[in-house]
């Protein structure tokens, strides 16, 4: 289609509304803007097209043959584009709300809460997917991502949800009172790796440090807290999901990393959100915010 030989859809909306109400001023109305807009945009389009639309009669206006025509077919175009856009919006506002998270943060801290959503707003269709890849935020996908970093992630809107120290940690069963003063002695231990997920790696390589390969145990995210409570290895985890173990000395802290702003961020697209989300978040923020009271 060539577009620069269309007039603008502002001068085809106003003259489809004139042709519907019958005067400008009721014309006006419909598309809330003074009478003296419409008539402008009914001139500059009457000037385009080189061809009178409407005509005074009376106290009111009458359209010409040509107005009549195009009147018809705007009526018949602007009705499909209603249609389209109803069908579009429609399916957006049930369709199910898509959130995406890690496993761990899954079966950590959302699983132990969600009830209580579902209880306040059962009309909310959700559709999780605890999930270490990260997934694309398209429109008509998923919703909301809750990834694990700095909340710097280009093109997207993020907040702060759950801000939470990073540690190396292992059972005491395993590592007892060993000192690890000299970090290359965690290479003597069995690795456990929360399965497509990299915060481990990424520890390791701010060390400066290989990490023995043989002995890594790739693992989904619950499976791999069962396994390290277990004693089965050492891992590299969000402090706030074993907090009390460390607090009760079953797990031992081998490292912590000083480094400010890690956490779980609430991730979402630009732009207006639909009912559900706003809703679903609002639920996620009166959890961080309650627990932030209760800690504070």
């Amino acid at each position: 289609m060539d577009w620069s030989r269309m007039p603008s859809l502002a001068s085809l909306r106003a003259f489809a509304a004139v042709a519907e109400a019958g005067t400008l001023a009721a014309a006006g109305r419909k598309l809330n803007v003074s009478h003296a807009a419409i008539s402008q945009q009914v001139r500059a389009l009457e000037a385009y097209l080189g061809a009178e639309l409407v005509v005074r009669e009376g106290r009111g206006l009458a359209l010409t043959q040509e107005g009549r025509a195009l009147a018809g077919h705007l009526d018949e175009a602007f009705s499909l584009m209603h249609r389209a856009v109803a069908e579009l919006t429609d399916a957006d506002r049930t369709r199910p709300l898509q959130v995406t998270m890690t496993p761990t943060f899954a079966v950590s801290w959302l699983m132990p809460r969600i009830s209580e959503f579902r209880h306040r707003h059962p009309d909310i269709e959700l559709m999780l997917n605890p999930t270490a890849d990260v997934v694309e935020l398209e429109p008509g996908g998923v919703d909301l991502a809750i990834r694990f970093g700095k909340g710097q992630w280009r093109g997207l809107n993020s907040e702060p949800l759950l801000l939470t120290g990073f540690v190396v940690v292992a059972a005491r069963s395993l590592v007892g009172d060993a000192d690890f003063t000299d970090l290359t002695k965690l290479r003597e231990y069995p690795w456990l790796q929360e399965l497509g997920a990299n915060e481990s790696a990424n520890w390791w390589d701010r060390q400066g440090i290989a990490p023995n390969r043989g002995t890594n145990l790739h693992l989904p995210g619950y499976m791999m807290l069962e396994s390290l409570r277990r004693g089965d290895g050492v891992t590299a985890a969000a402090r706030a999901f074993i907090e009390p173990e460390i607090r009760s000395g079953h797990l031992r802290v081998l490292f912590e990393d000083e480094e400010r702003g890690n956490g779980y961020h609430l991730v979402t697209r630009p732009g207006v959100q639909r009912p559900p989300l706003k809703t679903f978040i609002a639920w996620l923020r009166s959890h961080r915010d309650g627990q932030g009271a209760a800690s504070g």
